[in-house]
């Protein structure tokens, strides 16, 4: 009998990733398309349908060339309604006929409708197609074939 059969097994202590690994990756990948820290950036609104992404003290890298933004920070979701105060005093003069024109379909809109034309569009787009009397799978790739 060898002296191995004795021995304790050991279990190999599984290391874990930890989120820093994947920011160094995310870095070096950005590194290399060439991003660069845009300074002065207080705030960063990202806006969809009623919805605005709001990103307080963030952190701003581009890349004109690579068309790449990086947008770093803890973002918050708000209703365009309740941030709509604050995107005033931002706006220049000529941006604000663009937000009247906001503000109306809004009003004309029933609410929780969001954009309801899109939605039904996109529906439709993944529905299977009718079939088609009197055609078959095989005889439609026949034709093509010859």
């Amino acid at each position: 009998m060898n002296h191995f059969d004795l021995s304790q097994c050991r279990k190999k202590k599984a290391v874990h990733k930890t989120n820093t690994t994947d920011d160094k990756k995310l870095q070096s990948t950005l590194k290399r398309i060439g991003v660069n820290f845009i300074p002065a950036i207080e705030e960063v609104s990202i806006f969809k349908d009623d919805v605005a992404i709001q990103f307080t003290n963030t952190m701003v890298q581009a890349s004109i060339a690579a068309n790449t933004w990086v947008v770093s920070g803890s973002p918050q979701t708000k209703k365009l309604e309740d941030i709509l105060s604050q995107i005033l005093s931002q706006l220049g003069p000529d941006n604000m006929d663009n937000l009247r024109k906001l503000a109306e379909q809004l009003k004309k809109q029933p609410p929780g409708e969001g954009n309801a034309s899109a939605t039904i569009q996109e529906e439709d787009d993944d529905d299977v197609p009718d079939l088609v009397a009197g055609e078959t799978f095989e005889a439609t790739s026949a034709e093509e074939i010859v």
